[in-house]
């Protein structure tokens, strides 16, 4: 996919592209192949509309709320998933089907038009729809290319799907604003090296990505290692990023990796800087336009152009999001160091309450991972009797040496208070996560209980 200002001889851009469907009304099979997504998601909203954006991988129940909840005029599936949508009420009809003719003049869109609906994870109950405009997304795209640097001349390795804010915003939306090029792959490791080592015009010189793909991106290098120095940037985020993670990404990737902290309702809001250093387990400093601080049990608290502006049909819980000055209430809790720099600790919800002490989490994940034999851990308060709730620690050995249940309590009550240390240890072969590797705490708390 190459953006409008970056044209070369030879190859039409996606808005081109796009420009030529709609004048001749229709969007044909050829259009059904990689990259159709962005064009069939730029034609909705070039058009007028706005694009309601679906995880494929939903089951019935999960398409259907998403459904009901946006009431589209239109909606656009491939033949798997038509199934589906016909079964939830909506009349089928195959692209190649459709009439023909001439399109209908184009509306004139501003700031304030809305351009996306994007569904919250649902980690707190029902998935509540963001409704960004159009503002928001220059806002976002305004501010990366301000902070990371991103011009025409860069070709950004894109693996993330598009039915989320970080592929979305960021991906597709800075990649056309800057001007650059953007080459959509599937995620695999090997995918993605090649295209970041590739010996012609079209090598990669950015990548975004989830630890989990960060993860995958390392076991992949260990055993076949490459020359990565044409890559500009590396940027993580959509879950923390653990410290030995950042130390492995550093030694095969020969960079720090850039991890930024990003919300459904407002895109990316914080990074580690370009030029500066890049700590582990901090995500850095406000990006252009944004405000931070932090509230009542330290919550953190956005405002900024790329902030949205409420739910979809859901005054209540817009009302119940923003603060009287019109902060955005994120539900994670923050620390803010004497150097201006923000460390994510955990969600508000996921606040441990024991023997009538707060915990959280990620205060205790990032010391134990530190020891050996933990590949990955996450900590969730489990229902108990006598403390209220329990710190429980599921963990996914290393495999490198034994993990003992009372080393490794041993070893965090020798860095933390005796309330803060797991009374139990769970050893499980994998933690649940979502599409963005988001860890799913409700599945383990409710294996444990």
């Amino acid at each position: 996919m190459r953006s409008p200002r970056s044209g070369s001889a030879g190859s039409a851009t996606a808005q081109d592209e796009l420009r030529r469907k709609l004048r001749a009304g229709n969007l044909p099979e050829d259009l059904l192949m990689p990259g159709r997504d962005v064009v069939l998601y730029l034609g909705v909203q070039r058009a007028g509309g706005c694009a309601v954006m679906m995880n494929p991988d939903y089951h019935s129940a999960e398409a259907e709320h998403i459904l009901h909840d946006s009431e589209p005029v239109l909606v656009i599936a491939d033949s798997p998933r038509a199934e589906t949508v016909q079964k939830l009420g909506y009349r089928v009809v195959p692209i190649e089907d459709l009439p023909r003719g001439d399109a209908p003049p184009m509306p004139r869109l501003t700031p304030e038009s809305p351009a996306a609906i994007l569904y919250t994870s649902g980690t707190t109950g029902r998935p509540k729809g963001a409704l960004l405009d159009h503002g928001n997304f220059l806002a976002q795209g305004r501010g990366a290319i301000e902070v990371w640097r991103w011009s025409s001349r860069d070709i950004l390795v894109h693996a993330l799907p598009l039915f989320h804010l970080h592929g979305l915003g960021m991906g597709l939306h800075g990649t056309l604003l800057s001007g650059a090029s953007a080459t959509l792959v599937p995620f695999a490791p090997h995918a993605v090296v090649a295209e970041l080592t590739r010996e012609d015009d079209r090598r990669g010189t950015m990548f975004f990505g989830v630890p989990s793909m960060y993860q995958g991106l390392c076991d992949w290098l260990e055993d076949h290692p490459a020359d990565l120095s044409g890559v500009r940037v590396f940027v993580c985020g959509s879950a923390p990023l653990p410290p030995a993670l950042f130390d492995r990404c550093k030694r095969l990737l020969g960079q720090a990796p850039v991890e930024r902290y990003g919300i459904t309702e407002g895109g990316i809001v914080v990074t580690n800087p370009y030029d500066g250093p890049r700590q582990p387990g901090r995500v850095g400093y406000a990006f252009p336009g944004v405000e931070v601080r932090l509230g009542e049990l330290d919550e953190v608290l956005l405002k900024g152009g790329q902030v949205f502006g409420g739910y979809w049909r859901n005054p209540q819980a817009t009302s119940e999001a923003f603060t009287p000055e019109g902060f955005f209430r994120t539900g994670d809790i923050g620390e803010i160091g004497e150097d201006g720099t923000l460390a994510i600790r955990g969600r508000i919800k996921e606040l441990i309450i024991t023997g009538g002490f707060n915990v959280y989490p990620r205060e205790v994940e990032l010391v134990l991972e530190a020891h050996p034999a933990v590949l990955e851990v996450a900590v969730a308060g489990v229902p108990s009797d006598k403390w209220g709730e329990e710190v429980t620690a599921f963990v996914v050995p290393s495999g490198s040496k034994p993990l003992v249940e009372s080393e490794l309590i041993e070893f965090a009550h020798e860095q933390l208070a005796a309330y803060k240390c797991p009374k139990r240890v769970i050893i499980v072969d994998k933690l649940p996560r979502n599409a963005m590797g988001k860890v799913q705490r409700s599945e383990l708390t409710s294996r444990a209980s």
